[in-house]
């Protein structure tokens, strides 16, 4: 499984906007392209020098092929609404990440 990790500092005036934004439209229209499993959406409880809230949503796609398309087909596009949207307040960056094993206590 690859993971495609986004993570975004939002400013406190567009916080609450965002976050609803985020759960009610953009995780669904990223999930709605059909490149991923599904989403996890957490917050980041290390509190930032520049202020603002920290979240990362992390979208589960089994090929990297997938993931390569959506940034062909889907991500500029989505991408674009959320700067009209929320521009300067939020800052992103992404990362990829390989799922290589999961351990549970018994």
């Amino acid at each position: 499984m690859i993971i495609y990790n986004v993570t975004t500092n939002i400013h406190e005036s567009v916080h609450d906007e965002w976050l609803n934004w985020m759960q009610r439209t953009h995780i669904p229209a990223v999930l709605a392209t059909g490149k991923f499993v599904s989403a996890h959406l957490v917050k980041v409880l290390v509190e930032e020098e520049m202020g603002g809230k920290t979240y990362s949503v992390q979208f589960w796609t089994d090929s990297r092929e997938k993931l390569e398309k959506y940034y062909l087909e889907d991500a500029p596009i989505l991408r674009q609404e959320s700067q009209k949207l929320f521009g300067d307040k939020m800052l992103s960056f992404r990362t990829e990440l390989e799922f290589i094993s999961e351990h549970k206590t018994v």
